[in-house]
């Protein structure tokens, strides 16, 4: 068999097609592992760039453009797609220069079909659904994950359950799984504690499962570094800066680096620097003691997208930063919301949680972790739109506990010409 699933843990061993997310002896998470010695004939830089740009699916997308790597195995025919990724990779020489390296680039992952990273995973998650036979999904949310299983289990004919927690969820997320068709359930409790529902109800009902601890999930996701290296021309980075939440992305992006170097697509991996939120910050307490202790925590933070606080990633994390001699840093919701104004201001836009790529890439920077002379590639989560009630409060300076560094300010004014001028004339 070309792919199997791997126990993290223990080691034991499950055919592709079980319908698991953990390991039945240990608890373990489970692993997506293809035969990279079989793959290594077919599985060439040219063959990837010649399918840049083909008009027709699966190749169309900027996941399955990958498949050797996300599911060698798969029949074209199963495969769920919208044509995802083909996301814009953009340089950003002001913003390189305000963080202090020469050069930084932007992986805006807000310009998938549902506006974040999520449809990535959320193509190869409800693909493997359907291969599996599944008519229901099933997801706990901080807003991303949601809308992007709503839309792709609507779009494959299937029902799409979603447990939100009762506050502090961006209405503009909420508002995509309800105009998908899902099923959402509020729920007085955080994610962590949805998480678990999720999972106990599905186990009971057999609704399938589409939160990252899904490993098929973590699939697609790679394709972000895929794309990424072969828009750089197949050049590696010094550095790939993530926010970390519940460690999905950073886990499926170093086990992307780590098949790339094994196949020998690129020569040598970038380090991957992981960034917490202040009040979201499990990994990196446990990156403080070398990863001999890890406790959750109760998380709050102004970028919902990665308020977690027990993150079910965190040993593929672990096992990412090693493969990668990485590092985790941590940013405050005042230098996450700078940060976001400033990625804004340039034209480009995203979520809050993005910030903390440039954010984080600005603080390494300072504490000398990063050199100026290095090139960083950030990447951003999620669209603009995604919580704009975030935006609108930061510029009206409105937000507890963060003094705007860089509003734009609204204006009033009459409806006259002279109030208008006046205005314009920066005598407003």
């Amino acid at each position: 068999m070309i792919s199997l699933l791997k126990c993290m843990d223990c080691g034991r061993e499950y055919p592709i097609n079980a319908v698991l997310y953990t390991c039945k002896t240990c608890g373990g998470l489970l692993d997506v592992q293809h035969d990279l010695d079989a793959l290594r004939a077919t599985v060439l830089r040219e063959l990837f760039d010649r399918r840049l740009g083909v008009p027709d699916a699966p190749h169309s997308s900027g996941v399955w453009r990958y498949k050797e790597l996300i599911a060698p195995g798969l029949a074209d025919a199963q495969i769920v797609t919208r044509s995802e990724g083909n996301t814009n990779l953009y340089p950003a020489p002001a913003l390189a220069a305000w963080a202090g390296v020469r050069a930084l680039y932007l992986k805006h992952e807000g310009e998938n079909p549902t506006g974040s990273f999520k449809d990535r995973g959320m193509t190869s998650g409800v693909t493997q659904a359907r291969a599996l036979g599944m008519s229901r999904v099933a997801c706990a949310s901080t807003g991303n994950t949601s809308a992007s299983m709503a839309a792709y289990a609507a779009y494959a004919g299937m029902e799409g359950i979603v447990f939100f927690q009762d506050r502090q969820i961006a209405l503009g997320k909420l508002s995509q799984a309800i105009a998908y068709g899902a099923t959402c359930v509020q729920i007085s409790a955080d994610f962590d504690r949805n998480m678990a529902l999720v999972r106990e109800i599905a186990d009971a009902l057999g609704i399938y499962v589409l939160n990252s601890v899904n490993p098929f999930r973590l699939e697609g996701q790679k394709s972000i570094i895929f794309e990424t290296i072969q828009q750089l021309r197949w050049r590696v980075p010094d550095w790939v800066v993530c926010p970390g939440g519940n460690l999905g992305n950073s886990s499926a992006f170093g086990k992307a680096l780590h098949e790339l170097h094994q196949l020998g697509l690129i020569d040598r991996l970038p380090r991957l620097a992981i960034i917490q939120a202040e009040g979201a910050n499990p990994l990196y307490r446990a990156y403080q003691s070398g990863f001999a202790r890890y406790e959750a925590v109760h998380a709050e933070t102004i970028a919902t997208a990665i308020k977690i606080g027990n993150p079910v990633n965190y040993p593929k994390a672990v096992r990412a930063l090693r493969w990668t001699e990485g590092v985790v840093a941590q940013v405050s919701d005042q230098a996450i919301m700078d940060a976001k104004a400033l990625i804004d201001r340039q034209g480009i836009g995203c979520e809050p949680a993005s910030a903390c790529s440039l954010a984080g890439t600005r603080a390494l920077v300072e504490a000398g972790v990063i050199g100026p002379q290095e090139t960083v590639v950030g990447i951003l989560t999620g669209h603009v739109l995604k919580d704009p009630d975030a935006t609108i409060g930061y510029h009206r300076d409105a937000l507890a506990g963060i003094q705007a560094a860089y509003p734009n300010r609204l204006y009033q004014a009459e409806p006259s010409a002279a109030a208008i001028t006046a205005i314009l004339q920066g005598a407003g």
